[in-house]
């Protein structure tokens, strides 16, 4: 079997945490092309923690940005995705919810596209089909 990718899982921690669930279960599946590495965190991270979210981001391979109908407003999110730009990790935006209407973080491109949240479309954009 392949080795698997491994995750960092952006999102709104005050609105979408139940998402982040749902997507790092993903991984468990037999099937999964990646590992859920590291994610966002509710608790302020003692120090600078922008230099920490740096270091976690050396363990991974790609991003995924959950995008709800408040991460427009996520200033964490958008310092997240602002780092993994930084440092040349691959990442896509993923809508979180079907029926609402999602936003993307402010540090988004404009040709950032967010892609609706499908177990083969999540596999396609794993592997780098965009």
């Amino acid at each position: 079997m392949a080795t698997k990718k491994r995750a960092f899982i952006s999102f709104d921690y005050d609105h979408d945490e139940g998402t982040k669930t749902m997507l790092a279960g993903q991984a468990n599946l037999a099937d999964s092309p990646f590992d859920f590495k590291d994610a966002s965190v509710k608790e302020h991270l003692t120090g600078d923690w922008k230099n920490k979210v740096r270091r976690r981001m050396d363990n991974i391979d790609f991003v995924v940005v959950l995008c709800g109908e408040h991460t427009h407003q996520a200033s964490g999110v958008a310092a997240e995705l602002e780092i993994a730009q930084e440092k040349k990790k691959e990442y896509f935006l993923l809508k979180a919810y079907p029926d609402k209407t999602c936003t993307k973080p402010t540090s988004a491109l404009t040709s950032d596209k967010i892609y609706k949240w499908t177990w083969d479309n999540l596999k396609t954009l794993i592997g780098g089909g965009r």
